[in-house]
């Protein structure tokens, strides 16, 4: 891209007979959306308003602007303007900042053994007798999973309320049958 000293536009920036010369890159063919348009007319603007175009230029820019197709067409109008926005499509693709990015997921915690083996016992306490083991492991349980931060203190809690229960209806049981 050829600019001359003094912000004079240099051959490749002139208008050619049939519009602006589109600039050459790997992106200079991707399509341009309307956004990408407002984009260009806006640096064509702040060229206009700090007095580096002249009205005709400006307006004859502006015109080759609204009916630019690709990327390059559009480069080519402010090629010779103070990088704007425009900078940034025709470059490489540059890396999110870490403040963007979406934090990963948090990696899953181990469900701790103990809890599921004091709810399966809870569970069947009122099949059989297991509630004591249901109580100790519930608690046990309860008391690694804070310690280690683990999951499954809802399996500890449940095992512990089903062994409390079963406890106290095998308690009852035993009573009435001891009358």
């Amino acid at each position: 891209m050829s600019v001359q000293p003094w912000g004079e536009p240099g051959p490749a920036h002139r208008p050619a007979a049939a519009g602006w010369q589109p600039v050459p890159s790997p992106q200079a063919a991707m399509r341009a959306s309307h956004a990408d348009r407002d984009r260009a007319v806006d640096v064509l603007k702040a060229g206009f308003a700090e007095g580096r175009l002249s009205a005709q230029e400006y307006e004859q820019r502006h015109e080759a602007a609204s009916r630019a197709l690709t990327y390059g067409e559009l480069a080519a109008l402010v090629a010779d303007l103070p990088a704007g926005p425009m900078a940034a499509p025709l470059q490489a693709a540059q890396p999110v900042p870490a403040t963007f990015l979406v934090p990963p997921p948090p990696k899953p915690r181990p469900t701790s053994v103990l809890a599921v083996v004091s709810m399966v016992c809870g569970l069947t306490g009122f099949l059989a007798l297991p509630v004591v083991p249901a109580v100790i492991t519930g608690h046990i349980a309860r008391s690694q999973i804070r310690e280690r931060d683990m999951d499954g203190d809802w399996a500890a809690v449940l095992g512990l309320v089903l062994g409390y229960l079963g406890a106290a209806f095998w308690t009852l049981i035993i009573l009435l049958g001891a009358l």
